[in-house]
C-alpha cells in the first residue's frame, strides 16, 4: 500500500516541467543589446551589465539611486556609490515603442545589458538601440 502511495506522488515529479529551466529560456525576450521582461508585473531583482571583454557586473536595483539620460552621453546610473556609464544610440526618449532601455531600467524590467558587437549597428536600421560601451 505504502509503494503505491510512494509511486503515485513521485512518477508526479519526474513528469512535471523544470521550471527553472523554462524560467531561464522564456522570462526575458532578446531585443539585442538588453533584455526585456515580457510579463507586466515581472521585475528584474539584479541588473546584469556584460561587456565584449567577458567581464560581467551585476548590481542590485535596490541599490539604484538614480538613472539619468541624455541623447548625446547615453545612460548613467549612480548606484551604492559606483557610478555606470552606457554610451550608444537610442537608449531612451520618447517613440512609438515602450521598451526603450532607458524606461526599462527605470521599471527595473531590463534583466541585463550588453555591449552590441561590431555591426549590430547596421543590422537593425536606424531604430535599433546599440549599446557601443558600458564603464563602471
Amino acid at each position: 500500500m505504502s509503494d503505491t502511495l510512494l509511486q503515485k506522488y513521485t512518477s508526479r515529479l519526474a513528469d512535471a516541467p523544470d521550471v527553472n529551466s523554462q524560467f531561464e529560456s522564456d522570462a526575458a525576450d532578446n531585443l539585442g543589446c538588453f533584455g526585456w521582461l515580457r510579463g507586466v508585473r515581472d521585475r528584474a531583482v539584479m541588473l546584469e551589465l556584460r561587456k565584449k571583454t567577458g567581464a560581467v557586473m551585476a548590481i542590485g536595483y535596490a541599490w539604484l539611486e538614480r538613472a539619468e539620460y541624455e541623447p548625446s552621453e547615453g545612460i548613467t546610473l549612480y548606484a551604492a556609490g559606483r557610478t555606470i556609464c552606457i554610451k550608444g544610440r537610442n537608449l531612451g526618449g520618447p517613440g512609438p515603442s515602450a521598451t526603450n532601455l532607458f524606461s526599462g531600467l527605470t521599471r527595473h524590467r531590463v534583466p541585463w545589458v550588453a555591449e552590441s558587437e561590431h555591426g549590430a549597428e547596421f543590422a537593425g536600421g536606424e531604430k535599433l538601440a546599440v549599446v557601443e560601451a558600458i564603464g563602471w
